[in-house]
């Protein structure tokens, strides 16, 4: 008799079960697929960081090359250091931390103009290496940003799109920043002359 019930009971069993365990499995799913995308948010973000890192450790030796051939042009130096003292210092949202990249990419960028009036700087070839490995580095930084960014916005995409977004809302899953500066080094063609005919 106990055979006969639990065999009466068992389509019942497999239809209430089964839906439940297809929901559960699309939960787990949904919700793996926000913390995977908020991994690669995170780590990509470290990949930028490394790279500003970089940045930051060819600016004190770029500043003391034009100091050596610049030094009364103080007003500028001190722009580029006091910026890279507060970009390194930057903590918090990729927002919060762009306004300072971008403050310091302003003051790189004035350097800049100031070396073009020191044609014995521009030929230095202690400069010519630093300004070489800061534009591989300027290189390496919009890379990390744009794969940062594509990682954000496949996240939010997760974060926004229904399903997912029931998921995102009940476990606090919240939308990623972009991260956009600019870069230090304008690229610019380079002036033709031709001379005299």
């Amino acid at each position: 008799m106990a055979q006969a019930e639990f065999a009466a009971l068992l389509p019942f069993c497999a239809c209430v079960l089964a839906p439940l365990v297809i929901l559960l499995v699309v939960v787990v799913g949904m919700y793996n697929s926000l913390v995977s995308g908020r991994n690669h948010v995170r780590e990509s973000w470290a990949g930028i960081d490394t790279e500003l890192k970089r940045r930051y450790d060819l600016i004190p030796n770029l500043v003391e090359t034009v100091k050596g051939y610049a030094a009364h042009e103080r007003s500028v130096l001190e722009r580029v250091t006091e910026a890279r003292t507060r970009a390194v210092a930057s903590t918090g949202s990729p927002a919060s931390q762009a306004r300072d990249e971008n403050a310091l990419v302003g003051a790189l960028k004035q350097l800049f103009a100031v070396v073009e009036g020191y044609p014995d700087l521009k030929a230095s070839q202690n400069f010519l290496l630093l300004q070489k490995q800061l534009a591989e580095t300027e290189d390496r930084i919009q890379a990390a940003r744009r794969f940062y960014n594509a990682n954000v916005r496949q996240y939010n995409n997760r974060c926004e799109m229904f399903p997912t977004n029931i998921m995102a809302g009940l476990f606090h899953f919240e939308a990623a920043e972009f991260f956009e500066i600019e870069s230090a080094l304008q690229r610019a063609a380079p002036p033709v002359e031709f001379g005299p005919q």
